[in-house]
């Protein structure tokens, strides 16, 4: 994965803080204390959406048994996605 690179601005209180947490946090450098919070962050992110999508089916209704029509109506979507896909890739 390439690299790039992104400079930026921090008061001299947070430097400070940064580089001590890059010297006792077992960090190699301020780029990997970073790229840390941004993992943090991303798996922060992905929880909350997580938690949305549960507590949206929650609240979607009770659940109903799937019947052998429901089953079908799902096959019958499949074949015709599959068909839509293999008909736009002969042009």
């Amino acid at each position: 994965m390439p690299v790039k690179s992104i400079n930026i601005s921090l008061p001299d209180a947070m430097r400070t803080y940064i580089e001590e947490k890059v010297a006792t946090g077992g960090y190699s450098s301020v780029s990997e204390y970073f790229r840390e919070l941004v993992r943090q962050d991303q798996k922060r992110q992905a929880a909350e959406r997580l938690e949305a999508m549960l507590l949206e089916g929650l609240n979607s209704g009770n659940a109903t048994e799937m019947t052998a029509d429901d089953w079908e109506d799902i096959r019958q979507a499949v074949r015709e996605r599959i068909a839509k896909h293999k008909g736009s890739n002969q042009g």
